[in-house]
Order: structure tokens, then C-alpha cells, then sequence
């Protein structure tokens, strides 16, 4: 009886924290594969669509009208991701785990932006910008992100013509 409840208390101390890590892990990297997925489906449709982050506007853009256009989104860390980065915070470096969730949040901000854009019937994005921000603190010390938020902003036109010498 005593191996029993030794055995048990021993899962509950070790196994069940490292089961539950693990749980964590692989939901994370199949909802992370999902959003690539639908990001790269997205990404094709827009394929084409200028977006620059010129200051100023090609010379031959021929522009009727123009207005600010915005794309962001927050994006949370899985439990899993927190865990290897407090890891890599003692020893310092690269951070590899965040990496992909910025490049989700970068992608994701810009496709918002760039449907929006479309959806309004602008022609063009010119003058883009990105900005990010720590959303939310992971712990009541203050120190830890829970999530980041990615906005990407620019000048959308619609054209009166492609060009102006046309």
C-alpha cells in the first residue's frame, strides 16, 4: 500500500506537471501549424497587391484618394513556450520559441491590413509600419509577457490611373 501512495505522490509531483507540459506543447504546435496554414492560403490571395513601406509614393502612382489602413492582432504564449523561454532567460541568447509566434503576429497584422485595404477597394499600401507591444504581464511580479500585439498600419490609394505618363 505504501508503494501505492508512493507512486502516486510521485506522479502527482513529476508526471503530472511534465504530462500536462507536454499537452500544452503539442495543442500549441497544432494551432500554431494551423494559423501558418490559413496565413500562407491568405498570403496567396493577396498575392500581388502592392504594399511598400516607402515614405513617399512612386512618382508614377497616379492617386485619387488615399486614407489610413490598419491590420493587428494579439497573439498569447502557450504555457509551453513561457516555460522554455524562463529556461533561456537564466543563461541568456536567442529566445527560438518566440520566434515563430512573431513572425505569426507580423504576417497575420500585415494580411489584415492588406484585406482591409482590398475590401475597401484601395489599390495600393505605401508608407507601412509595424509596431508591437508587450499586451499583458504573465505574472504578479510584472515581469513575463502573457501575450504580444502586433499592429501594422500604412497610407492605402486608390488610383486614378496605374500611371501617370499612361
Amino acid at each position: 500500500m505504501d508503494g501505492n501512495l508512493e507512486t502516486l505522490e510521485l506522479f502527482l509531483n513529476f508526471g503530472f506537471p511534465l504530462l500536462i507540459l507536454m499537452i500544452a506543447y503539442f495543442i500549441g504546435s497544432h494551432i500554431e501549424k494551423r494559423h501558418f496554414r490559413d496565413i500562407r492560403e491568405r498570403e496567396t490571395k493577396v498575392h500581388g497587391f502592392p504594399v511598400v513601406s516607402f515614405n513617399t509614393m512612386p512618382d508614377d502612382w497616379n492617386v485619387s484618394s488615399s486614407d489610413m489602413v490598419t491590420g493587428s492582432i494579439v497573439i498569447s504564449l502557450d504555457y509551453f513556450k513561457r516555460v522554455i523561454a524562463g529556461l533561456r532567460g537564466l543563461i541568456g541568447g536567442r529566445i527560438k520559441t518566440y520566434e515563430p509566434l512573431l513572425e505569426r503576429a507580423r504576417r497575420e497584422a500585415l494580411l489584415r491590413m492588406t484585406e482591409e485595404a482590398r475590401l475597401q477597394g484601395y489599390d495600393a499600401i505605401f508608407n507601412v509600419r509595424l509596431e508591437t507591444s508587450r499586451l499583458a504581464n504573465a505574472r504578479r511580479d510584472g515581469k513575463g509577457v502573457a501575450g504580444v500585439e502586433m499592429l501594422a498600419f500604412g497610407t492605402a490609394v486608390k488610383f486614378a490611373s496605374r500611371f501617370a505618363n499612361s
